[in-house]
């Protein structure tokens, strides 16, 4: 007999379909062929399959038994395909059958005690399984509250093969997983940080409040201690919220590399990443023979903080030149090319020099000249042209450190920030850009038109601080948030300056 079961298999953070055919014919010799270019973990899975059967009660078939996936140039990998395999394998040598085939697809790993255990993927699969048209998808216990997130599928939990099989023969109903999606957001939406921690630094919290309204990418230059860090790990508390859309795109990432946090089947925070200065190429950009999302997508709608920039390897902080202009990054190896969404925010903090006291009135600086120079040529020009805001945080007088009044806190940041993101939602309604960061060429031409004062500061600081044409249109995307910020329609000298003041410090520092 031949029995067909619908499943998915996994390339990047995409689930593609795959038909699971399950052949059993008489023969002198059992024997089974897995044919479809099964990497190693489903070749495995035969043996898996067989124990499991005979643990849940089920008869092995001694006869010729051919499993194809198809289609056949697709690599299959991970252990997903346990559970249909096993279904097939029952519905062909006549142990279930089953109408149920042609509507639920279905994925899983088995235990040798015919339990089922979570599989990456849960959710990009549940999309996929509502793509093609299925009425819903049978998945383990452990994966069905990702699963459930996506609308308009019915997940059916399973706890064990005999469960799966109860439900594809009729005699056991399971009620579908239900979507707990606003309740999620209600509950996971909180931030444990707020800026009202941070003594002092008020101008960098301006900062800050700029970069976050107009999705700008910012570096911060200052001696240690002096809260670049602690700034950096609040800046997801003023962000706008994830929207569902958003939260589904990067809940599915971390899905695919198993790491959503337990309990949690759904991202409702902004994601903040904080990669160590030791990360590889393809730990930070994705990469590997079969390619697999790295830091920049996992920061994907989120922030991606790089602290102590110089310490990265130069050719590591290189590939991110193409991810911060396009907001996506393309991985092509021999056997297929994947491309990752990559749209954050990047934050990045560095020592003014190798002791980290350059400047400091109260700390004296022991480099030499040379050393300030081979640590600041860590960082490439390109690199530093595609960050929009540089500002200086220096160390915290302890008149600001014992006060008693908190400073500017999350609450005030944020409404500021959801302003202006208002107003840009308002501008950009007919264009796919949605922040000031994004605006292309013709809309930065359209939308930040300046006057006669504002054309001559923006000539002489090109001139004078050599600015590039990157760097100049950067200049009037910031100046068009701080706009924004201020609740003004058109640029003003004062928006232009203080725009271009944020340009200076990498002239100072790498001059």
């Amino acid at each position: 007999m031949l029995a067909k079961l619908r499943t998915f298999s996994l390339l990047g953070i995409d689930a593609l379909p795959v038909e699971v055919e399950v052949d059993v014919s008489p023969a002198a010799m059992p024997k089974v062929l897995l044919v479809g270019l099964p990497e190693a973990a489903v070749k495995e899975s035969t043996h898996r399959i067989e124990r499991a059967l005979a643990n849940s009660g089920y008869v092995r078939p001694e006869n010729r038994v051919v499993i194809n996936l198809a289609p056949a140039e697709l690599p299959k990998q991970a252990a997903s395909f346990d559970l249909p395999i096993a279904l097939g394998l029952l519905a062909a040598s006549g142990q279930l059958d089953s109408d149920l085939f042609d509507q639920y697809a279905a994925v899983g790993e088995l235990a040798l005690s015919g339990n089922t255990r979570p599989t990456k993927g849960g959710l990009s699969m549940a999309i996929a399984a509502a793509q093609n048209g299925a009425r819903g998808i049978v998945v383990p216990a452990a994966n069905a509250a990702e699963a459930a997130v996506v609308e308009g599928l019915e997940v059916i939990a399973v706890e064990s093969l005999t469960q799966a099989v109860a439900f594809f023969a009729g005699q056991l109903p399971i009620d579908p997983t239900p979507s707990r999606l606003t309740e999620l957001f209600e509950e996971l939406g909180g931030y444990d940080v707020d800026f009202s921690d941070v003594r002092g630094q008020e101008m960098a919290k301006r900062a800050l409040t700029l970069a976050a309204a107009g999705g700008h990418n910012l570096l911060m230059v200052g001696p240690p201690g002096s809260g670049k860090t602690m700034l950096a790990k609040r800046v997801p508390s003023i962000l706008v919220g994830l929207s569902p859309k958003e939260s589904i795109e990067t809940s599915r990432i971390y899905s695919v590399l198993g790491k959503l946090p337990k309990g949690k089947p759904l991202l409702a925070r902004r994601p903040y990443r904080a990669p160590h200065h030791t990360i590889s190429n393809a730990g930070l950009v994705g990469g590997g023979s079969i390619p697999a999302p790295g830091e920049i997508s996992l920061a994907h709608n989120g922030v991606l903080f790089l602290d102590e920039l110089p310490e990265f390897n130069r050719q590591t902080l290189e590939v991110l030149r193409q991810p911060l202009e396009d907001g996506s990054v393309s991985i092509s190896r021999a056997l297929c090319s994947t491309d990752f969404p990559a749209n954050f925010m990047l934050i990045a903090s560095l020592n003014p020099c190798p002791c980290g006291y350059r400047n400091d009135p109260r700390r004296d600086c022991h480099c030499s000249l040379p050393q300030v120079e081979r640590y600041m040529a860590k960082i490439s020009g390109p690199l530093l042209d595609r960050i929009d805001l540089h500002i200086e945080v220096p160390a915290v007088p302890f008149n600001e450190l014992s006060a008693a009044a908190d400073g500017t806190d999350s609450r005030s940041m944020r409404e500021m920030v959801t302003t202006a993101r208002a107003r840009q939602s308002e501008r950009f309604a007919s264009s796919t850009t949605r922040t000031n960061a994004q605006m292309t060429t013709r809309e930065l031409r359209q939308l930040c038109k300046v006057d006669a004062p504002c054309h001559k500061m923006l000539e002489q600081s090109v001139d004078q601080l050599g600015l590039s044409a990157r760097a100049h249109d950067k200049v009037l995307r910031v100046a068009r948030t701080i706009a924004d910020v201020d609740g003004a329609e058109s640029l003003n000298l004062e928006h232009i300056s203080e725009a271009i003041n944020y340009r200076m410090l990498d002239r100072q520092f790498w001059g």
